[in-house]
């Protein structure tokens, strides 16, 4: 009878441990908590390129703050899929000029865009950026990654930018219809 007492209350224990269980594996997470967020990895560092035939007028460039990456945003209306090259760069020279433009951070990342940012036709910018300054209506303080933007101009029918980051961290490109996104992660680890 002992033996028979003490099997049952194992299993009411036992039973009573895993409806606990179970009920807390489904729970909210409490009140103010985050759950935690697994960044995106394998991205590298190394130069990224994407071809596509016609170019056309630049409008704006944004950047964006996520939990995992820093991005900046190059928006061509009508312009479908954009021919872009992305890479880190020792030093930044705007083309064809070849003037030297300082940009702040820990590593310089060389963006061109297959985008005008002037209209010839019209002879007014379509983009307000001015050779050697930061973006116009960029302000990229609090960021964690990024630390300088840099405009470097428009030469046949490429638009170039420089993004000052911390350190040559992994990036990626994406080729959307109508604009060039380039993520740059906070680290190489999640």
């Amino acid at each position: 009878m002992r033996g028979i007492r003490a099997a049952v209350a194992v299993l009411v224990v036992a039973g009573a441990t895993l409806g606990t269980a179970a009920s807390t594996a489904g729970a909210a997470p409490a009140e103010g908590s985050r759950a935690a967020v697994v960044c995106p990895t394998g991205w590298g560092s190394g130069a990224k390129g994407g071809a596509a035939v016609g170019a056309e007028h630049l409008e704006d460039i944004r950047t964006g703050q996520h939990e995992c990456y820093d991005r900046v945003v190059f928006d061509v209306p009508g312009g479908g899929q954009l021919d872009y090259h992305v890479q880190y760069v020792d030093r930044f020279y705007a083309d064809p000029s070849g003037k030297y433009i300082p940009v702040a951070g820990g590593a310089i990342l060389e963006i061109r865009v297959g985008a005008w940012s002037f209209d010839l036709e019209a002879g007014v910018p379509t983009y307000p950026g001015v050779v050697g300054k930061p973006l116009p209506g960029v302000n990229i303080s609090g960021y964690s990654t990024f630390r300088d933007t840099r405009f470097g101009g428009t030469f046949e029918g490429q638009t170039q930018v420089a993004v000052g980051v911390r350190a040559r961290l992994p990036f990626r490109v994406l080729q959307l219809d109508d604009r060039v996104v380039v993520d740059v992660a906070h680290s190489w680890t999640s």
